[in-house]
């Protein structure tokens, strides 16, 4: 049952939502992807936060040029760290983009680089769905070479002006999240 509730949600297409003018959420099975830049104001710069899971790859492209144009290739991919749902379809995305270069935090690096796998998950930490199927998860680290860097220590993230990062580990070592400053007139 569990494996066909699994299917389901793997087969649901992806949806697109405008969160503002420089925010757009892609909705991908399990996981979510943005596209951040306003194509009306940045000069066709922009940034793909999160790579979404494996053969997801080719929506996040046809998002990305139904908002910036045919051809349009992010300045970076910001990766918030590198389960195999967050970065499932980077290889397809690198090979299209080849020149893009990926930022992730310094404690991630490892399992971007090939060099460790994520420990095993488990089942126990509640009585969810996801918990339950969550051994059958891929635990292994994905090799980007010298495609991957470490975000700036300063807390900014590469090509989001006003974006800063905040290292908030638990869920992997260097998992992180942002916030952007609002600005009051």
């Amino acid at each position: 049952m569990a494996n066909n509730i699994l299917q389901k949600i793997l087969e649901r297409p992806m949806a697109i939502q405008q969160v503002n003018s420089d925010v757009t959420l892609l909705e991908l099975p399990l996981v979510n992807a943005f596209l951040v830049g306003n194509p009306s104001t940045n000069n066709g710069d922009w940034v793909l936060v999160g790579a979404g899971m494996a053969h997801t790859g080719k929506d996040i492209l046809q998002a990305a040029e139904g908002r910036f144009g045919k051809g349009s290739q992010p300045k970076a991919i910001i990766l918030t760290h590198a389960h195999f749902d967050h970065v499932g379809a980077i290889l397809e995305l690198l090979n299209t983009w080849p020149n893009v270069p990926v930022y992730a935090h310094q404690l991630e690096l490892p399992y971007l680089k090939g060099q460790k796998d994520y420990p095993p998950a488990d089942p126990t930490v509640n009585d969810g769905l996801i918990a339950m199927i969550s051994p059958t998860f891929p635990n292994k680290g994905v090799n980007l070479g010298n495609r991957v860097q470490a975000l700036p220590v300063d807390g900014s993230v590469p090509w989001m002006a006003g974006w800063k990062w905040i290292h908030t580990p638990g869920h992997s070592p260097g998992m992180f999240h942002y916030f952007v400053k609002v600005m009051v007139h």
